[in-house]
């Protein structure tokens, strides 16, 4: 059920025709106004429905979402701008809310206009197919090259009420941490105050969402936006305490999960690898260095072919930019201790090759400059990869 396994939420997808044969239009809708919080992409080519929507959340009241796939409306201009606009507007009059309680949300191929006249025959469609069940075709309705729709349902607890996390994603190529990496939509039915939602939605999303790269590339229309709808009747979270705790580890795992299937699903991955490094100066150190491993095109080959040929990863640690003592520097794959100050040290090669094997496959760096450390998902180069990005548009 996803996004509609909360209380006081109903969705739906449906097939609008922006592509073809299959569903590319998703609604979800609360029953009444919801606090809310979104975080958005940090590339400065910010797509239509981007801006619309930044601009939407200021108010911090959200009723309805609406998302299609096929189209990003990105560099469209004036006219993106005002496809956006009409498109929430198509939704507030579908949810009856003020346009200002509509966010919505777009991805696909960059550089072309919406087809308005599908969304204005769509929007009314997905309206009259709402429904409590109605999350899981929402979910498969905002896919583009991902191969399996991404859902999530987290328990929590508020002040002895039993309260829900939902969630969908949607992404599996132009993945690389900034801000957020894909689109990803939250529900709760815990009630809470909007800027203590937006606080653990940041909080969430960067031990999540922005800890996954697939290509190093960030969209021009990545979002990640949460709704609170508090219509299990726990009491409203106003502020610090047993309650918010509860919700803020209820969200931080739902978005984590997320982020393990947006990895796993990548475009054309067939290995996934965390990237872990320890004994940084500070944690912005240690997230660069691992984030540079981990975008490495000879580290995710490597990856890809089962290779420890680790020379790759010290060379990329060598390159990120951060000041060290590369002689201080120790590898380890898996359990495997394959490099200690800088240079090789005696191990089993056959060893080594079974540990890039592994589900995922572990790269522990240590730096031994001080006590920092930071981690990061990643996945291999495959050729489907390139067969996939090379004919996007075709």
């Amino acid at each position: 059920m996803s996004v509609t396994a909360p209380l006081g939420f109903r969705a739906a997808g449906v097939a609008s025709g922006i592509k073809p044969d299959r569903l590319d239009l998703a609604l979800v809708v609360a029953d009444a106004p919801c606090a809310s919080a979104g975080v958005f992409t940090a590339n400065l080519a910010q797509a239509a429905p981007v801006l619309v929507s930044r601009e939407h959340l200021l108010g911090s009241r959200t009723r309805a979402i609406v998302a299609n796939a096929g189209c990003a409306n990105a560099a469209t201009g004036d006219a993106g701008l005002a496809d956006a606009r009409e498109m929430a507007a198509l939704a507030a009059r579908a949810a009856c809310c003020p346009v200002e309680q509509v966010v919505v949300a777009s991805t696909g191929v960059i550089g072309v206009r919406l087809p308005m006249e599908k969304l204005r025959a769509g929007i009314p469609a997905a309206c009259a197919a709402l429904s409590r069940e109605g999350g899981a075709d929402a979910a498969r309705a905002i896919m583009t090259t991902d191969t399996r729709p991404k859902q999530v349902v987290v328990d929590l607890e508020a002040s002895g009420v039993s309260c829900r996390v939902g969630g969908m994603a949607k992404g599996a190529g132009m993945i690389a941490p900034n801000l957020a990496t894909m689109l990803a939509f939250f529900t709760t039915d815990a009630g809470v105050a909007p800027q203590l939602l937006r606080r653990a939605l940041v909080e969430a999303v960067g031990q999540s969402l922005n800890r996954i790269t697939v290509d190093g590339d960030t969209s021009t229309n990545d979002c990640a936006v949460a709704l609170a709808s508090g219509a299990s009747g726990a009491p409203t979270i106003e502020g610090d305490g047993a309650d918010y705790d509860a919700l803020r580890h209820a969200l931080a795992e739902a978005a984590r999960q997320l982020a393990r299937m947006l990895v796993r699903d990548g475009e054309g991955v067939t290995r996934v690898a965390e990237v872990r490094v320890e004994g940084a100066r500070t944690a912005a150190d240690a997230d660069r260095i691992a984030r540079t491993v981990a975008e490495s095109p000879l580290v995710k080959t490597a990856l890809h072919g089962g290779d420890p040929n680790w020379g790759r990863v010290l060379a990329a640690v060598g390159r990120a930019g951060v000041p060290l003592d590369v002689s201080r520097v120790s590898l380890w794959i898996g359990d495997v201790h394959v490099a200690e100050g800088g240079a090789a040290r005696a191990y089993v090669e056959t060893t080594a090759a079974a540990a890039m094997q592994e589900e995922p496959v572990r790269l522990r760096i240590r730096l031994s400059e001080g006590d920092a450390s930071g981690w990061i998902w990643t996945s291999d180069f495959s050729r489907g990869y390139v067969d996939i990005n090379a004919h996007y548009r075709s």
